[in-house]
C-alpha cells in the first residue's frame, strides 16, 4: 500500500526517544521529511543522525520545551521555514509524575496540565492555520490506555489523557470541514524506557524485581507480551497518511488486547 507520505512534512513532538522516536523513524522510512524535537539537544542530534543513516530521509531537529507557548510557535515556524508546510503533527509528551491523589499539590496539577494537555492545545493552534491554507492535514495525539481504563497510581495521567480524548473529539468536529483529520491513540504496555521506569516503581513498592512485574503484566495481555515501539508507530503513520481518508475523531488502543473496556 502506498501511504502517500513521500515528501510530506511531519512534526513529531517529544521525539528524541521512546514512542516519539519510533514514530519519527517510521515516517522517515516512508520518505517523509521529519522534524524532531525535545528538550535534550544532544539526544536529538544523535537520534536525527541515527534515523538519517537508517533511512536516508530528510531529518532535522529543534530543541523545544513544549510547556512554553513561544517555543512551540517558534518550532512550527521553523518547520514551515525549512519544509514549506506542516502536513502532519504528532502530539506527544512525557508522562507526568506517578502517584495518588494525596501525593500532589496545586503546582503538580498545574505542571501536569501544561505538559500533557495545554502543550497539545498550543501545538494544534500553531499548525492548523498552515494546514488549512494547504487544504488539510493529519494530527495524531499520543495519550494512554487510561482514557479507556484508569491506571492505578497514575492519577495525573488518567485525568489529562482523558481530557486529550475529549478535546480531540471536539476538534474533529470543528476541523473536518478544513480537511484535517485528528485521532487519539492510547498505547498499552509498549516496551519503552517510560514503561520500564513504571515497572521499576511497582517492583520497589512490592519488593520484587522489575522482571517479575513485567511477567505479571504480560500474563494479563491476551497476546502475552509487551508491544514493540515500531508496532505502535505503524498505526500512527497509517492514520497520518493518505491511506486514511475517513477516520477522524476516534480513540484507538494499541495494547495487545490488554484493556477490557468496550
Amino acid at each position: 500500500m502506498d501511504l502517500g507520505l513521500k515528501g510530506k512534512n511531519v512534526l513529531v513532538l517529544a521525539s528524541s526517544k521512546g514512542l516519539g522516536k519510533a514514530c519519527a523513524l517510521e515516517f522517515a522510512r516512508e520518505g517523509a521529511n521529519v522534524m524532531l524535537t525535545s528538550r535534550d539537544e544532544e539526544q536529538l542530534s544523535l537520534t536525527a543522525e541515527e534515523i538519517k543513516r537508517e533511512t536516508g530521509a530528510v531529518v532535522t531537529y529543534k530543541k523545544c520545551d513544549i510547556t512554553q507557548r513561544n517555543e512551540i510557535d517558534e518550532l512550527v515556524a521553523t518547520v514551515v521555514e525549512k519544509f514549506g508546510s506542516v502536513d502532519v503533527l504528532v502530539n506527544n509528551a512525557g508522562g507526568p509524575p506517578a502517584g495518588t491523589f494525596n501525593d500532589f499539590e496545586d503546582e503538580h496539577w498545574q505542571g501536569a496540565f501544561e505538559l500533557t494537555l495545554l502543550s497539545l492545545v498550543r501545538s494544534v493552534r500553531a499548525v492548523t492555520p498552515n494546514m488549512i491554507k494547504n487544504g488539510g492535514g493529519r494530527i495524531v495525539n499520543i495519550a494512554s490506555s487510561s482514557f479507556k481504563q484508569p491506571i492505578d497510581g497514575l492519577i495525573l495521567s488518567n485525568t489529562f489523557r482523558t481530557a486529550i480524548n475529549g478535546l480531540s473529539k471536539s476538534l474533529s468536529q470543528e476541523l473536518g470541514k478544513d480537511g484535517i483529520l485528528i485521532n487519539t491513540i492510547g498505547p498499552g504496555r509498549i516496551g519503552t524506557d517510560r514503561v520500564g521506569e513504571l515497572d521499576q516503581m511497582v517492583a520497589e513498592k512490592k519488593g520484587v524485581s522489575a522482571e517479575e512485574v513485567r511477567t505479571s503484566m504480560e500474563s494479563g495481555i491476551p497476546l502475552g507480551r509487551y508491544g514493540e515501539p515500531a508496532e505502535f508507530a505503524k498505526m500512527v503513520v497509517f492514520l497520518c497518511s493518505d491511506a486514511n481518508t475517513y477516520i477522524t475523531g476516534q480513540s484507538l488502543l494499541i495494547d495487545g488486547g490488554m484493556v477490557k473496556a468496550l
